[in-house]
């Protein structure tokens, strides 16, 4: 037995609540259609992701950001016996890249290949932090 909320949010109420990209339902928006925009909040009328979709997509961010960890733990040791000015920076930038590529897989999770494409070119800035967490 299911029961249907009544006072639920629809996509056009949810664009005039939070104006993120996706729920604009003019042309005067991003110029693309709900069907075009690829990276979006979910509406509440939106259709549920598949279990297993997300269950791997988690597992595949909880893997990244474990090895981010070790990366981390890596540069402070580095850190603490002398490391040089720019080494900091460059470890959070390409650290911060691959976060916002993770993010950018989970809101485009309603996609077909591009969660999968950002979450596999999330590796690349990470893979750049264990090289130079190694070499310092």
């Amino acid at each position: 037995m299911t029961t249907v909320q009544k006072d639920r949010t629809t996509r056009t109420e949810a664009a005039e609540l939070m104006p993120f990209g996706g729920w604009e339902s003019t042309p005067a928006g991003a110029g693309l259609d709900d069907d075009e925009t690829l990276f979006r909040f979910p509406a509440p009328d939106d259709p549920a992701p598949g279990t297993t979709r997300l269950l791997i997509m988690a597992l595949g961010a909880a893997a990244l950001g474990f090895v981010a960890v070790g990366v981390g733990a890596r540069a402070f040791v580095t850190l603490l016996g002398g490391a040089p000015f720019w080494y900091v920076p460059t470890l959070a930038l390409f650290g911060l890249l691959s976060i916002a590529l993770t993010v950018g897989a989970f809101l485009s999770m309603h996609r077909a290949f591009l969660p999968w494409l950002l979450l596999a070119c999330a590796a690349a800035p990470l893979t750049v932090d264990i090289l130079i967490a190694a070499l310092y």
